[in-house]
């Protein structure tokens, strides 16, 4: 097995072929973890929004007057959002609609045309998952896809990758029930291996 992170050297369009883009830029194995970053997910299914088409709301002006926010992020943000978790110092922390708990939606100006933003995808397990299957078929090597992307963490300096969407693996490694160096049964030991 082999955890391979994916470049693609071009910059990737709405509807490329991504499973064919990533057979084309390395050699696949049976077994193979592909890890790909969400900003690729994200152009290619055409989750990217310019900001002029984007009309703030009311409670997204209030918001972004108060928190030092482009009014049109914040109402991207609002768009994206279940709940708003935090507000602090122009970091708006929230639930995703998808049930990420991360800074500002997941909504990223990086690598992205000037005037433009990313959205995450709407369900990464299921890109993850049509990216394999379709890798699979054309290639006929079994491999899992995990979709990573940078996450802050409270009370930390830096950001780590984490895994947003996983297809063809089991994405924790269960310890509970096994013995430590000590001969004590584990309980609740789960290692989150798709982020590592």
């Amino acid at each position: 097995m082999q955890i391979i992170p994916v470049f693609i050297d071009k910059e990737i369009e709405p509807n490329d072929d991504l499973s064919e883009l990533i057979i084309d830029s390395q050699d696949i194995h049976d077994g193979d973890v592909l890890i790909i970053a969400q900003k690729i997910i994200s152009k290619q299914e055409d989750r990217i929004v310019e900001l002029s088409s984007v009309i703030p709301s009311l409670l997204a002006e209030g918001i972004s007057s108060e928190y030092e926010k482009n009014p049109k992020i914040m109402q991207l943000i609002l768009n994206e959002s279940k709940q708003i978790i935090r507000m602090d110092r122009g970091i708006i922390i929230v639930e995703t609609n998808n049930g990420f708990i991360c800074a500002n939606a997941g909504i990223d100006e990086s690598n992205v045309r000037n005037g433009f933003v990313t959205l995450l995808p709407l369900n990464s397990d299921l890109s993850a998952e049509h990216i394999r299957n379709d890798i699979s078929k054309k290639t006929n090597k079994t491999v899992a896809v995990i979709i990573s992307d940078t996450f802050g963490r409270p009370f930390r300096m830096g950001q780590t990758n984490c895994a947003i969407g996983i297809s063809g693996m089991n994405p924790i490694l269960d310890y509970a029930g096994t013995k430590d160096s000590f001969e004590k049964t584990l309980r609740v030991t789960a290692i989150a291996i798709a982020d590592e």
